[in-house]
């Protein structure tokens, strides 16, 4: 081999252990941005000692509080009961690892990102305790992410812009409106419903478990479908508001319109009240054993009062 392939055959090799050098340097750096960008909020540990947050923003305040395994909500003094789902979904942005990389560590960059005094803000709290306190700051140009920052700390980090749907949203999207509430595994099964009547402006229908069917009474069906009559109770068992009320109470309301009780297997019995309608249309409802008074839209009183051709 001549002097001159021994050259190039010597300026190969350099290229090619040059090109290997490079390419794991930047291998290596774009595995440290992963493993940057790669964040969890709240550990485990934490998470699990949540027992209360609270939401600021420029529309709302909301406090959220854990009392025997139930979420609920205040808002202007008054508590309601929160849907559970919702409040798991909202907490599992924080409590899982995902991809939030570090976009400045300068404080100088807070009023760029929104992320000075006119941001929003979400802190958790085990009793009294601070564990995370963060602040919600702009989304970026395209809208996909939003900038985060926890209170004391210069540290930018971005993430999906989709949780600003729990901030702005309407504050119903909280509120758990079932007039039944779920049992503690979290529903509540038709299979376990015995008996239904419906007392409505004067007359009556009873729907009583047979097996597996059911028997009517108090209204003539000739011919009975159970599937029809099983959807119209199930709607019933899971039906909800469109708000709650205090803006009156329940004594200055004539709930003796009609009614609905519900006699269930283990022997507990709900009854829900509901008021005549007013000059929108819309009606009102309290439950038994409940404080609480609902909103109903004109389209739940429908369809919780049928007539008799509606089951056959």
């Amino acid at each position: 081999m001549t002097f001159k392939n021994k050259l190039i055959c010597l300026s190969i090799l350099i290229a090619i252990f040059a090109l290997v050098y490079a390419g794991s340097f930047i291998f290596s750096r774009d595995m440290d941005n992963t493993r940057s960008a790669s964040h969890l909020w709240l550990d485990s540990s934490a998470a699990g000692r949540i027992n209360r947050f609270v939401i600021n923003s420029s529309q709302d305040k909301l406090e959220f509080t854990k009392k025997s395994d139930q979420w609920f909500i205040t808002r202007n003094n008054s508590e309601y009961p929160a849907r559970r789902l919702r409040v798991e979904d909202f907490l599992s942005v924080f409590t899982t690892r995902a991809q939030w990389p570090v976009r400045s560590s300068s404080g100088a960059a807070n009023d760029r990102f929104g992320l000075d005094e006119r941001a929003a803000r979400i802190t958790f709290y085990s009793d009294y305790s601070i564990i995370l306190d963060l602040l919600l700051g702009d989304d970026d140009v395209m809208g996909l992410e939003m900038y985060f920052r926890e209170a004391g700390r210069n540290e930018i980090r971005s993430g999906n812009s989709s949780i600003r749907v729990y901030i702005t949203g309407e504050v119903t999207s909280w509120y758990n409106l079932r007039l039944i509430p779920e049992s503690a595994d979290g529903s509540v099964s038709i299979n376990s419903a015995q008996r239904l009547t419906v007392f409505n402006e004067g007359a009556s229908q009873v729907f009583t478990r047979s097996n597996r069917s059911w028997d009517v009474s108090g209204v003539n069906v000739e011919n009975p479908d159970m599937s029809k009559i099983e959807e119209y109770i199930n709607f019933v068992i899971n039906a909800e508001g469109e708000d709650f009320i205090d803006s009156v109470s329940a004594s200055s309301m004539d709930f003796n319109y009609s009614r609905i009780m519900i006699e269930f297997g283990n022997g507990s019995v709900v009854t829900i009240l509901i008021s005549g309608p007013d000059e929108v249309n819309k009606r009102y409802a309290r439950v038994s054993n409940s404080g609480y008074i609902y909103q109903l839209p004109l389209w739940v009183t429908t369809r919780l009062f049928r007539n008799a051709e509606s089951f056959e």
